[in-house]
């Protein structure tokens, strides 16, 4: 059985709280019951939100809670580094990909233009899910949309058809519909990375 591995990724947007200090302690668990690791990293994606006097709080309060790590900050490990905003490579060569394999697209939609199509899709009572309307497949799409002063944002092209099955651990089998998925925003208009993309990326690796 391969060796288990969990993690915790708190940002350094604000202090610690009770609920990812519950989710840091089910993972520490689960590793320390299966004879696993517990990593610990650090999502320092968000340089707006971020703020420097707020990672040290983190640390101390798990090692007050008795959460130790065993690759992380101030810990190391073989899967380094442990702080996000030092693995962008990492996370654009995965943009790369998905942009080259059609499994994401830049989208040039302007804050107001987004919701806008919400706010018709509340009208109208129903689920609203992105248009694609300003998603830009080609050069020349691209280049028009630039052209108009626009910038750019990457997102996952979601299935429209079609439903993802899965098992979990703890409900059982699962069936989403890929038709209620949105597009999520993976790189931001200034290039940095969004959570969700560089988590996987970690995991993978």
């Amino acid at each position: 059985m391969p060796e288990i591995r969990t993690r915790f990724a708190p940002s350094p947007t604000g202090f610690l709280h009770i609920g990812g200090a519950r989710t840091a302690l089910f993972n520490w668990l689960y590793a320390r019951a299966n004879g696993g690791r517990f990593i610990l990293r650090i999502d320092d994606t968000d340089r707006q939100r971020n703020v420097d006097e707020a990672l040290r709080p983190i640390l101390d309060g798990f090692r007050w809670l008795g959460i130790d790590w065993d690759e992380g900050p101030e810990v190391g490990g073989d899967a380094g580094p442990y702080y996000q905003s030092q693995r962008g490579e990492s996370y654009q060569a995965a943009v790369d990909e998905l942009l080259d394999s059609g499994l994401a697209y830049r989208d040039y939609a302007t804050p107001e233009e987004l919701q806008a199509e919400r706010e018709a899709a509340q009208a109208a009572k129903r689920r609203f899910v992105y248009s694609r309307k300003f998603m830009a497949g080609t050069g020349d799409e691209r280049r028009r949309f630039e052209a108009e002063g626009r910038s750019a944002v990457v997102r996952l092209k979601m299935p429209r058809e079609g439903s993802c099955r899965f098992t979990d651990r703890i409900r059982g089998d699962m069936e989403l519909e890929w038709a209620r998925e949105q597009d999520q925003v993976i790189q931001r208009a200034d290039g940095t990375f969004l959570y969700h993309l560089a988590s996987v990326v970690d995991d993978h690796a």
